[in-house]
């Protein structure tokens, strides 16, 4: 297999395992039903076996409902098989899960019991399976709560119900995926990790993640499933029939940001399954229809005859939920206020592109380099403008640059987070608030 400095990826997980098993005393898989936390469970499986670990781990599935009938074909097997290594725990709870196919739907529940009625399959029969009408005591809230806040309250949950000392949650990430992976393995400023090992992040007291195959890419995952003739979610075969290229095949919530391109797959790969998808989240027709095109604001974007991005913005802005505006505005507040008075850091190649042409409507302060102690990979110069521009196109890369026309392009996406103008979700914030309030909970 690929090597990675200097050593096989193969290798430096199996080294990885090693520290896993030796220094924690409970493990946490985390299973999505998708090829990399796939691999990542055979993986450690096989580890277990080869050193006669017998003392099992527990592997986790947020079922979120609505799913390929091959997803949950492969969750079952793999949530069924190795009874003497896996302690298997499925969740199928009504929490809050992003939905980005709709202005007007934010977020959607799915097994929400008041809706079982249109629920898009019925729920698993199998070990370890967890709904409304069983949910065990002392279980975290769930109900309405975000999906990413339930997945770190349930590892404390299973890191409190095995009295561990140390818990080890396996989250098959491979920085080859996002900048977002990379920064959680790599950045230069983190501290929060067990010993000096940077594929661990600490998430509460005992309570680690840790990502034992981070450095593989995706040719190294279908290496080790062909080698080893391990099972995998059989999606990705009609994926590849489908004409689906390696880097796009993803196992994720159809909903969401990242699944819409993806969603029209549905129709042809699953009929039956789409049929159910269509009546269950507001958006997904239109999405599986316009996803893909400048509606949405993918590809190519056209700005319509006798407007500027502004007006555009604002016309677009208008046609909002006002829940919605409720919640974006104080972040494009946020956004304006930074770049035309406190000023934002450019890299040095978009700079220098905004000097040798600059915005016809707003003028630009070059202020120097950053001033801040915050560490950064490439050169950057803050710069300030008088008013926001309008479109900055070809100045710099899209995610970079602030315009009205990046602006635009959020709302026609349903971009209602703003990530495309580099706000990332409320988790961190969330999690801050969440932990302060556990703190003053103890001191009562």
């Amino acid at each position: 297999m690929r090597k990675s400095k200097g050593i096989d990826v193969w290798e430096a997980t199996w080294r990885r395992l090693g520290v896993i098993f030796r220094d924690f005393d409970n493990v946490v898989l985390a299973f999505s039903g998708g090829k990399d936390s796939g691999v990542e469970l055979n993986a450690t499986l096989a580890y277990m076996r080869a050193h006669g670990i017998t003392k099992k781990i527990t592997v986790v599935h947020f079922d979120y409902e609505a799913q390929y009938q091959a997803t949950t074909d492969y969750v079952t097997e793999v949530m069924t098989s190795n009874p003497d290594l896996i302690d298997p725990v499925w969740i199928c709870l009504p929490m809050a899960v992003i939905s980005e196919v709709s202005m007007y739907q934010s977020h959607w529940k799915p097994w929400d019991p008041e809706l079982k009625d249109i629920w898009v399959r019925p729920l698993p029969d199998a070990p370890g399976v967890i709904h409304t009408g069983n949910v065990p005591e002392g279980f975290p809230a769930y109900d309405g709560v975000w999906d990413y806040t339930l997945q770190e309250q349930v590892s404390r949950w299973l890191h409190r119900r095995s009295d561990a000392e140390r818990t080890a949650v396996l989250v098959g990430i491979r920085t080859q995926e996002s900048h977002h992976r990379q920064a959680a393995i790599h950045r230069e400023d983190k501290h929060a990790m067990w010993q000096s090992y940077r594929w661990t992040t600490r998430i509460s007291d005992g309570v680690y993640n840790a990502y034992p195959i981070h450095d593989w890419n995706v040719e190294d995952i279908w290496v080790a499933n062909g080698r080893n003739q391990w099972s995998y979610n059989e999606l990705y075969d009609f994926f590849h029939l489908a004409g689906v290229p390696l880097s796009d095949m993803r196992v994720a919530s159809p909903f969401r940001g990242e699944g819409q391109e993806s969603l029209k797959l549905y129709r042809e790969i699953e009929p039956d399954t789409w049929g159910r998808l269509v009546g269950r989240v507001n958006g997904a027709n239109f999405t599986a229809i316009y996803g893909g095109t400048g509606a949405m604001g993918a590809k190519k974007v056209r700005l319509p005859q006798g407007h500027t991005w502004k007006s555009y913005a604002v016309f677009l802005w208008k046609t909002l939920p006002e829940e919605r505006r409720a919640e974006m505005l104080p972040k494009i507040r946020t956004t304006m206020r930074y770049w035309t008075v406190t000023g934002g850091a450019l890299s040095t190649d978009t700079v220098a592109n905004l000097r040798n042409n600059p915005p016809e409507d707003a003028a630009v302060e070059f202020l120097g380099p950053p001033t801040d102690n915050r560490k950064r990979k490439t050169p950057m110069e803050v710069v300030r403008f008088s008013r926001y521009p309008d479109d900055l196109s070809g100045r710099g890369p899209v995610a970079e640059i602030p315009d009205w026309r990046r602006m635009a392009i959020c709302f026609l996406r349903n971009d209602w987070q703003l990530k495309g103008m580099g706000f990332g979700q409320s988790k961190i914030r969330h999690n801050q608030r969440v932990q302060a309030l556990e703190k003053l909970k103890e001191t009562l």
